[in-house]
């Protein structure tokens, strides 16, 4: 039996895809660890296969010390000792005992007890090895066979990290599928999956390889249905241009199931990078639609100039005008007002995917809104410089930059001195003082002037009375009525952490906004 073991290693390492070598270690260390838990832990031992007779021999190894020193049992013997048992050993060799744990090797371990048993104290401990190494063995055999198998799986898709990894689903376990991807199992986590999709045990599937975890229990290939990358892969499949590298696809943004955006540009003025994603008659994004369960996609001309390129991301809205913030890295975009809700999308998609897609914070006005907040604007800063100037001065200073009473405030006298119609530094001076006493005074209205504001506010509708607060546009407003809210007293009494949940907008952001509400309902009141 024993002199198959060669064979069997060669079988199961051809089985298992594992290398002879690291089979007979497992095999050695296996053998020597039971050696050591049956002889004790405090003996030197080796462990050696013998391809010949196929098994592993055993040796105790004894150094041989000075007459006059300790000698520690079970690793020692002095010279006086090796010389009574008959052994030709001098100071400072090193002796093996071969120690015989085979059925068929009962004669020479008599032998070897006669001999050396008492000395080496290996008598009667034998006959228990045998059947402990059996044991030992199988335990790190195994051990050692998966984890050889799990380096294999570790690094034969190490590479493929970022790649599309297709598979059968094998099972399900708490949530998550068990792919087969030919040589291993993957897994799809429950987070990783489209809630809109569902399968069952035989299916086919492609996904996404987010991961390659050496240390999990189960499987180590972790896949995803829902990283923005698996869009990207496709795209590169079914698009020959992308995989050769003349169209790049610059960024792309999903929500999974449900609509996804991809910005691409090209290398080469004669290929069009839309055209090229679309094929013919569509064939291209239909093919990766398809692979999506019909998730929709947008395919937008990436631009440099990233005010054309957040206008492309918009589409198929249309947009006026456009509103730039360098600074917070905000754009302001105003829309027709029957083109409004098209630019928002259902539940803010489309403003939110633009969004992500190029990297910009977007804000959407209808153009209605906007000339309110400009009518708004100008009177606020006719009543600040007034009476000393007219309307039409408060209509250059806006048309020229100066949008509210704030910033006149700060303006400095020599920026206002060469307007038309200010009057030289004289005027300058006055349009800053005027602005700052109307800052200072909380608007310096009179007690009809607060009386008509009020009723006018309490005239409003909730929506109306919404798009007063600060950072409430548009594309808020639908993201609220998601929550059921419509006006500042249903924000106020909705839980906090339900309306987060409903809208995804983020707790802070819902606390400030609940504040703001509270100030202008109390605004309202007195």
């Amino acid at each position: 039996m024993e002199a198959k073991l060669d064979m069997v290693l060669e079988q199961v390492g051809r089985d298992k895809n594992i290398d002879k070598s690291v089979l007979i270690s497992a095999l050695e260390q296996a053998i020597l660890t039971a050696a050591k838990r049956t002889f004790g832990m405090n003996r030197e031992m080796e462990a050696k296969f013998n391809a010949e007779s196929g098994s592993v021999d055993l040796f105790l190894i004894v150094n041989v010390v000075e007459d006059d020193g300790d000698a520690i049992e079970g690793r020692e013997i002095t010279v006086t000792d090796a010389h009574k048992a008959g052994l030709e050993a001098e100071l400072g060799d090193e002796l093996l005992f071969q120690v015989f744990y085979r059925a068929e090797d009962d004669d020479r371990a008599k032998e070897q007890d006669e001999k050396f048993g008492v000395m080496i104290d290996l008598k009667n401990a034998s006959k228990k090895f045998g059947r402990i190494a059996a044991q030992t063995a199988k335990q790190v055999i195994y051990q050692r066979v998966r984890e050889a198998e799990r380096d294999n799986v570790f690094n034969e898709f190490k590479d493929r990290k970022g790649e599309i990894i297709p598979g059968v689903v094998r099972r399900f376990e708490r949530g998550a599928l068990v792919v087969d991807i030919g040589k291993a199992e993957a897994v799809l986590p429950m987070r990783e999956q489209v809630p809109r999709e569902s399968y069952r045990v035989g299916d086919t599937i492609k996904a996404y390889c987010l991961d390659i975890d050496r240390n999990a229990r189960g499987p180590q290939v972790i896949l995803s249905r829902t990283h923005k990358g698996l869009l990207e892969k496709l795209f590169e499949q079914e698009v020959p241009e992308i995989y050769e590298k003349i169209v790049r696809i610059e960024s792309s943004a999903r929500e999974p199931g449900a609509r996804a955006k991809i910005a691409v540009s090209s290398r080469d003025r004669d290929v069009d990078p839309v055209g090229a994603c679309v094929g013919m008659k569509g064939s291209r994004v239909q093919a990766v639609v398809q692979e999506l369960r019909g998730e929709k996609i947008d395919i937008v001309p990436y631009d440099d100039d990233p005010a054309r390129f957040v206008c492309n991301a918009i589409a198929p809205a249309e947009v006026k005008r456009v509103i730039i913030d360098a600074e917070g890295h905000r754009m302001e975009l105003i829309v027709p007002d029957d083109k409004l809700s098209l630019a928002i999308g259902k539940k803010g998609q489309n403003v939110r995917l633009a969004s992500q897609l190029t990297g910009w914070r977007i804000d959407i006005h209808s153009e209605s809104k906007i000339y309110e907040l400009e009518r708004r604007a100008k009177e606020q800063i006719a009543h600040a410089i007034a009476p000393d100037f007219d309307m039409p001065i408060a209509e250059v200073l806006f048309k020229l930059g100066w949008r509210s009473v704030g910033e006149l405030a700060r303006a400095h006298v020599e920026e206002l001195a060469g307007l038309p119609g200010i009057g030289g530094p004289d005027g300058a001076h006055k349009v800053i003082d005027g602005a700052k006493a109307y800052v200072a005074g909380g608007g310096r209205k009179s007690k009809d002037d607060l009386k008509k504001e009020s009723d006018r506010r309490a005239e409003m509708s909730g929506d109306q009375q919404l798009m007063e607060l600060d950072g409430v546009d548009e594309s808020v407003l639908v993201v609220l009525h998601t929550a059921n809210i419509h006006s500042p007293e249903d924000l106020i009494k909705t839980p906090i952490d339900q309306v987060a949940t409903a809208t995804g907008i983020d707790m802070g952001d819902l606390a400030r906004l609940r504040q703001r509400a509270i100030s202008w309902l109390s605004e309202v009141s007195s």
